[in-house]
């Protein structure tokens, strides 16, 4: 048996249930593994919420790391004692678990567990926003929402190594000066200022080229209006709400943007691309281009309180739980 967060029926942070729960034999393609570190998403409150619906029951969290302790049939890549990172696969809340194999990596010498699993789906998703969704270059400006969220924290240090212009978002002073220090040229207090107004601002008039928004459904309308003619709006997380466009002509009015709601599962669907994609967020932590700061750790039985923590806008950077 397995100690475990299950959720039994959708609803707020308190139908998360610490409990028993059974673990059984890797099968063909399986590995086994005895969780060191589990990160703390968004996605996971979606999920308990029932905003991206489970069968129910189900174990919390798609993220974490920890050791390899049994291997199924067929697993060939990894041996036992082996410590791995993975994202996107459910049951992450919990003190062992079963995993696909094919959807893990290998965490390099000169990265910690806790680290590795705060960035798997954090750094994953950077990746692609920055490299494939719209491959950045230098001399670009972004807005980034949430900047001093754990998304943020590890992108907005990526890009300005890539050479761009950094303005971020964030909803407090502490939270403006945390932007600050990871990589943000200039930081907007949305809670005081109007960043639509500010960002033109900043822009001589013109506006940035792309803006990242996992905020969603408060931000979505102004960030419009932050872009230059043509520029790229990327919508990937829905923090405040979903977002909906009732009338499409407003992109037209608007300069002829573009949108776009992508999602990491599409960006690392086959095992190659998880592997170059994991291959790139490792070095660029340990060459230093990013700095992963795990600013609260949860005991795993205290998941609801790490649950309100979250969706209460109380924490900064990545947050860990330790079973």
């Amino acid at each position: 048996m397995s100690q475990a967060i299950v959720v039994h029926q959708h609803g707020g942070p308190e139908v998360l249930s610490y409990e028993e729960w059974p673990l059984a034999a890797p099968g063909p393609g399986q590995v086994a593994v005895r969780q060191t570190a589990i990160g703390l998403n968004f996605i996971d409150t979606y999920q308990r919420s029932g905003l991206y619906p489970q069968k129910l029951p189900f174990v919390a969290g798609s993220e974490g790391a920890g050791v390899v302790t049994a291997l199924g049939e067929g697993v060939t890549e990894f041996s036992v004692g082996d410590r791995v990172a993975y994202q996107g696969q459910i049951g992450a809340y919990a003190t062992e678990r079963l995993l696909n194999a094919e959807r893990i990596v290998a965490i390099p010498d000169g990265v910690d567990d806790q680290v590795a699993a705060a960035i798997m789906l954090k750094g994953l998703t950077a990746y692609y926003l920055l490299f494939q969704t719209c491959p950045l270059a230098a001399g670009e400006t972004i807005l980034w929402h949430a900047a001093a969220g754990g998304v943020g924290q590890i992108a907005t240090q990526w890009a300005k190594a890539l050479g761009a212009r950094v303005i971020g978002t964030a909803g407090s002073a502490e939270k403006v000066a945390l932007a600050l220090e990871n990589g943000c040229d200039a930081v907007i207090n949305y809670s005081t200022e109007d960043f639509a107004e500010r960002v033109k601002e900043l822009t001589g008039g013109r506006g940035v080229d792309v803006v990242y928004d996992g905020v969603g459904k408060s931000t979505f309308d102004k960030s419009l209006d932050c872009l230059r003619p043509r520029g790229l709006m990327v919508s990937f997380g829905n923090a405040s709400g979903v977002v909906s466009i009732p009338d499409l002509t407003v992109l037209s009015r608007k300069g002829s943007l573009y949108v776009t709601r992508p999602t990491t599962a599409h960006y690392v669907a086959e095992r190659s691309a998880l592997v170059v994609a994991a291959g790139a967020l490792f070095e660029a932590v340990a060459s230093g281009k990013i700095k992963v700061a795990v600013n609260q750790t949860f005991a795993l039985k205290d998941a609801a309180e790490a649950h309100r923590a979250l969706e209460g806008r109380q924490t900064t950077g990545s947050v860990v739980l330790l079973p």
